[in-house]
């Protein structure tokens, strides 16, 4: 029996490898939300869209109205992507520093979803106490973030990865992360795993014309993507 083919092979394939800014964001969002009980009518925060195809996805696949918030692409270009598609009333662009003033409502959202940004500002035992407010009651925070399939102690990376690695890249292992979320009181942890879709979206960004990704070519043909993973974090606010 054949397996079901993802919403994300269905999209055009120029517009998102010239839309990626990492290992595809579509595809992961796709298996992220895949297990959440999502449905028509909800409001989700894509917090770190990027230029948001995750965003797009979540709107188009289920119906849902998207508060499309990042720091390093200009709203006024992902609202003219958004309005292309047909979607400037279903998903809503913002410029949005998590690390500071978020500028929403409290209890406003049904989810908050980040995919491939989280680690950039959520490494610290703050930020989920910071996010927990805006989620409603039994609400969801649901995390795709790429790291490392092991724990590697201080300055013992292997060594394809040391050639290539710094601190920029927040890569951090799954159990890293989740002593990182059990310190929160607020959240009940309901999934914490592997995405089976890292090698597939990696595949995909490697395709990209977007320069970062030729140099990812480099790191990737000398062997480090056996040390990467992408971890799935899912938690309900109490």
């Amino acid at each position: 029996m054949s397996m079901k083919t993802p919403v994300t092979d269905t999209y055009d394939k120029n517009f998102l490898l010239e839309t990626m800014m990492g290992p595809n964001a579509m595809r992961i969002t796709e298996e992220l939300v895949s297990s959440l009980p999502i449905a028509p009518g909800m409001r989700i925060l894509d917090l770190g869209c990027g230029m948001g195809i995750s965003s797009i996805l979540l709107a188009e696949k289920y119906d849902v109205t998207v508060f499309a918030a990042d720091l390093w692409i200009s709203p006024t270009d992902n609202a003219k992507r958004f309005a292309e598609r047909g979607l400037d009333a279903k998903i809503f662009p913002f410029l949005v520093d998590a690390t500071k003033e978020i500028p929403f409502a409290h209890e406003y959202f049904d989810m908050i979803i980040s995919v491939d940004s989280y680690q950039y500002f959520g490494t610290n035992e703050s930020m989920l106490a910071k996010l927990l407010p805006f989620v409603k009651k039994d609400g969801y925070i649901a995390v795709a973030v790429p790291g490392f399939n092991k724990d590697f102690p201080d300055g013992e990376l292997p060594k394809e990865v040391q050639p290539f690695w710094t601190p920029e890249w927040y890569f951090y292992s799954l159990s890293w992360w989740k002593s990182l979320w059990e310190k929160e009181p607020g959240i009940e942890i309901t999934e914490f795993r592997e995405m089976t879709s890292c090698k597939q979206a990696w595949d995909d960004w490697l395709q990209s014309p977007n320069p970062y990704a030729k140099e990812d070519l480099v790191m990737m043909e000398a062997g480090v993507g056996k040390y990467f993973n992408i971890i799935q974090m899912v938690g309900r606010k109490r």
